[in-house]
């Protein structure tokens, strides 16, 4: 499938250019007759579009999506859901000075070197705007979840050097109350006073994404290959400037013996602790599912960078156009995304496990 589809049982596929028509994707194995509420799906796109605060890419996208398929009076038919988010706002003239020039730890190289050929208006389909897609696949697999008592939640945890100091994995502050996402008032004004200095100087930054998951039953995942914390973070490093997936423990739990990180039973089957971060043997186990996802500074510099061009020449790529000084605040939903997208799939895969 070339890489451009994800899932097993609950499957998105997608397709689209930063730069083309529209993007878009369809969604296969949607049970049917579930009730979707489409004004959610747009609320989760809302919180990933650009041009929504002063620290992140001005481009104005209104990111609308376009349902062609698998919805019939507000409920899923059981058929492939179809759908577009058409580009509206691509200035592809800005992208003209890198034609035959590679950026920087960008894909343009890579790109080149696989296909022999490269959209350079935006990178194409190595932009992260395709993430538009899965956030729609996301807070469909959302709505799905939270009729199971499943929740999905995430915030920005650190911004570069800028850390927040709080129990993570008990924190339920609010995370939408500012523009950065971070649930801590006073830790989130020190994050935006830093990107806007960051953004000032023309440089980028990265961080550190949050991310747990409630209400998970025992028993999802596969005990081998497909265990469910090896998917999730297929699926998350899959995601456009992701460098680290950290479950559970992470890599604390390296620097800890057995006896302190083994996670004790409670009579009802619950742990006293959760090292285990949610899954044992590749299989939830009724804790919540805990993850720390790590994004490094965006590579598109508003300076001036050494390179080399198509022909191997030394060459000065010039900063221009609109970007993120750090991706973390609008990568929140696409994170959820994500998470909620493997968990629904595997929660449908679980269904074959045992006959009725």
């Amino acid at each position: 499938m070339a890489g451009n589809s994800y899932g097993k049982t609950f499957v998105l596929t997608t397709f689209g250019e930063s730069h083309g028509t529209a993007l878009g994707g369809v969604i296969d194995g949607v049970p049917a007759n579930i009730e979707i509420d489409l004004e959610l799906v747009q609320k989760e796109l809302d919180r990933r579009k650009p041009g929504q605060s002063a620290i992140v890419t001005q481009r104005k996208e209104g990111d609308e999506v376009e349902f062609l398929s698998g919805f019939f009076e507000g409920k899923t038919t059981g058929t492939p859901i179809g759908f577009i988010i058409r580009n509206g706002n691509q200035k592809s003239k800005d992208y003209d000075h890198i034609k035959d020039k590679y950026r920087p730890s960008h894909a343009d190289y890579t790109y080149d070197k696989k296909y022999g050929n490269r959209d350079y208006r935006g990178g194409g389909r190595s932009s992260a705007r395709e993430t538009v897609c899965r956030v729609v696949a996301g807070a469909i697999a959302k709505q799905i979840l939270a009729q199971k008592g499943i929740s999905v939640n995430g915030f920005v945890s650190a911004v570069g050097e800028i850390e927040l100091k709080s129990n993570l994995t008990t924190l339920e502050l609010p995370k939408e109350e500012n523009i950065v996402r971070c649930p801590d008032a006073e830790t989130a004004e020190k994050m935006i006073d830093y990107l806007k200095l960051i953004r000032k100087e023309g440089d980028t930054v990265g961080g550190v994404i949050f991310c747990r998951a409630e209400g998970v039953p025992t028993g999802l995942g596969e005990p081998v290959f497909d265990k469910l914390h090896a998917d999730l973070g297929k699926g998350l490093l899959s995601i456009n400037a992701v460098k680290g997936f950290e479950f559970g423990s992470g890599f604390e739990g390296s620097k800890m013996r057995g006896s302190e990180h083994n996670d004790e039973f409670n009579t009802d089957g619950s742990t006293k602790t959760n090292n285990s971060g949610g899954v044992q043997g590749g299989i939830s186990n009724g804790a919540p599912i805990t993850m720390k996802i790590a994004f490094k500074p965006i590579a598109t510099l508003m300076r001036d960078q050494k390179s080399i061009d198509t022909e191997g020449n030394e060459v000065t790529v010039q900063g221009k156009g609109r970007h993120d000084p750090c991706v973390v605040p609008r990568a929140v939903p696409i994170v959820e995304a994500m998470v909620a997208i493997t968990l629904l799939d595997h929660l449908l895969r679980n269904q074959t496990t045992h006959l009725a």
